[in-house]
């Protein structure tokens, strides 16, 4: 079930590359980043914010969130252990398995602001789309 757009699939596609983008770019090689640059590690919890506040923004239930944050939360942690796993150019982090999982806990929040209709509004806001 989703909120009342005009171009649902539109929104449901944007959530889905969003979440395979995340997954490419965290098993790709990137450039290095000092361990003091705290803030290389901002991406990690915007992009997971990302991923549950776009969520919020699709799905009308509370229960469709949480279960969007565990599923994003659960990604990180295991997009973690498959870098340690999968390739010798990345390394596991727990320090960075937090910050994903405080970036969805952060994008879940939204959910009970205003925020959560901006997305429906756009949509509203668009052109009709061609039948």
């Amino acid at each position: 079930m989703l909120r009342g757009f005009r171009r649902p699939r539109l929104w449901i596609a944007m959530w889905l590359v969003m979440f395979v983008g995340v997954i490419v770019l965290s098993l790709m090689p990137g450039p290095p980043i000092p361990a003091e640059l705290v803030i290389g590690k901002l991406d990690h919890g915007i992009a997971y914010f990302c991923l549950v506040a776009m969520a919020v923004q699709i799905f009308p239930s509370w229960r469709q969130w949480f279960s969007a944050a565990l599923l994003a939360a659960l990604l990180g942690v295991s997009l973690e252990v498959a870098q340690g796993v999968l390739t010798d150019y990345r390394h596991m982090s727990a320090y960075d398995a937090i910050i994903d999982c405080f970036g969805a806990a952060l994008g879940l929040a939204t959910g009970w602001t205003p925020l959560r209709h901006a997305l429906l509004t756009i949509d509203r806001w668009l052109p009709a789309p061609r039948r």
